[in-house]
């Protein structure tokens, strides 16, 4: 029975719910709600791969001679928008009622290395009424190498469905 495919029919796959899919909305959110990630060890071949993908091949990023011999750290970095893609990646979700709207405040507060490992904590900052259909939801994130020294700040704004409207807008005015 081993072999036996348990789901079958194609046409019923829908039926199944979506792994790791939240549907929570405005009115759930929390301010002041704290969450922190998983951590994640940022490898040589990954900073390389990055830098490639994005034409980032800065010698503090690429050039390990310049990095040690002629840089101000002595050994290569991660680049910032890695470390801010990475950082972010840690806690992203599949909300299906939620649409960044951008980033605000991002700064690269201390360096990441290659072989160093990162965590986040993302606080609930605030929401706000913004659209007919939508509030706005500010988060910070706060990316720290495994040492607990802060790498990486910035706040993530979130459009989010509100589940009533009229409600939602009448609530904070």
């Amino acid at each position: 029975m081993a072999d036996r495919n348990p789901n079958p029919d194609p046409a019923l796959h829908g039926q199944i719910p979506v792994w790791n899919q939240e549907t929570w909305l405005y009115e759930d959110i929390v301010v002041g709600e704290r969450s922190r990630s998983i951590r994640r060890t940022i490898s040589e071949g990954e900073v390389i791969a990055f830098g490639t993908l994005v034409m980032d091949l800065h010698p503090y990023v690429a050039d390990d001679p310049f990095a040690v011999e002629e840089g101000m750290f002595g050994r290569r970095l991660v680049a910032g928008a890695q470390v801010f893609s990475y950082g972010l990646g840690l806690f992203a979700h599949n909300n299906v009622n939620s649409f960044s709207y951008g980033y605000d405040r991002l700064r690269f507060i201390r360096p990441v290395f290659i072989g160093d490992t990162i965590y986040g904590i993302r606080t609930i900052l605030r929401k706000e009424p913004k659209y007919p259909d939508l509030g706005l939801m500010v988060c910070s994130y706060e990316i720290f190498k495994h040492t607990g020294e802060l790498a990486l700040y910035c706040e993530h704004l979130q459009t989010v469905k509100y589940r009533d409207a009229a409600s939602a807008r009448v609530a904070v005015t």
